[in-house]
């Protein structure tokens, strides 16, 4: 069963051309501008995270995947300009993607509209050192030597927040950009994101962050439902559900002053849990706050 993925990826390649997903993330609320190019300067600090997910554990092959992220806002807080590298292995294969952001937010009720776009580079690189399992070791398709290949990328989205709420749709992959890869393509498919999250202050030191997380492409649609109670703004603890996948237990502390560390661990629940040890998350992320200062009576809650 450890084979499975390479078969997989094999059966793949015998195709002229087969479609990508973006990385799957279970801390969705840290990990905003990658998916929507709008968010860039909302939390109106200076911010950089680093995500790391090491999927399926136990299998050969099994996705590793990181992801940096920064982004600062400009122009009395009216443009958000933001960075995104991502790093995905998963068997033979490695894909590499940077892109830069850019934003312009409007004065929306008591809040923000955003009107955001990125653009950057795609690449993919299959390992000629690919050891294909029984009958498709003779494969014409399956490259005997390193293969990498690149194109452009572009994404878009809007992004609502106000000082407890925020909303947004985007998009990835707007081309549907093809890599060439000697003798096939890789198609990145479009993908369509749409993420809500609120938070309810319970009492002065306990409020609850609930969000919404919905990516689909092609015919696939994943659900993420989540919820963070978080503690004196410094410990935070939660529980995530993903359809058809996994349920996931998270955790968190603020390390030192503006700086995070959050761990979250998917229980799978399809039917890869008789074969796989879940899925470990790491998340490591930084503010530094470039709000002017306001008086100590007036309370002001950033959700990152």
């Amino acid at each position: 069963m450890k084979k499975l993925l390479a078969v997989v990826a094999a059966g793949c390649l015998t195709t002229m051309a087969f479609a990508q997903q973006d990385p799957q993330f279970s801390q969705n609320m840290f990990n905003r501008l990658w998916v929507n190019p709008a968010s860039a300067g909302s939390s109106e600090a200076i911010c950089a995270s680093l995500l790391y997910r090491a999927q399926w554990v136990s299998f050969d092959g099994a996705p590793k995947t990181g992801v940096f992220s920064a982004e600062a806002p400009l122009a009395n807080n009216k443009v958000g300009l933001g960075l995104s590298i991502n790093t995905d292995e998963i068997g033979f294969e490695n894909s590499f993607t940077a892109k830069l952001a850019g934003a312009y937010r409007f004065d929306v009720g008591n809040g923000k509209l955003a009107l955001g776009v990125d653009f950057g580079i795609v690449q993919t690189t299959i390992d000629g050192k690919f050891v294909a399992p029984d009958g498709t070791a003779n494969d014409p398709a399956i490259p005997q030597n390193s293969v990498s290949g690149n194109a452009f990328d572009l994404g878009g989205g809007l992004y609502y927040n106000s000082e407890k709420l925020y909303i947004g749709v985007s998009s990835t992959h707007l081309l549907e950009s093809e890599v060439d890869l000697d003798k096939f393509t890789k198609e990145y498919k479009r993908h369509y994101y749409g993420m809500i999250g609120y938070t309810f202050e319970l009492t002065p030191s306990v409020s609850l962050k609930p969000m919404v997380f919905v990516k689909n492409v092609t015919d696939n649609t994943t659900i993420d439902v989540n919820v963070n109670a978080h503690f004196n703004n410094r410990f935070w603890a939660g529980l995530s559900w993903r359809n058809e996948d996994a349920i996931v237990g998270m955790l968190g502390l603020t390390l030192i002053e503006n700086l995070r560390l959050g761990y979250a661990y998917d229980f799978t629940t399809s039917e890869l849990k008789d074969y796989s040890d879940g899925t470990h998350e790491i998340m490591l992320g930084y503010c530094f706050n470039v709000k002017k200062k306001v008086p100590v009576s007036i309370r002001n809650v950033r959700f990152l």
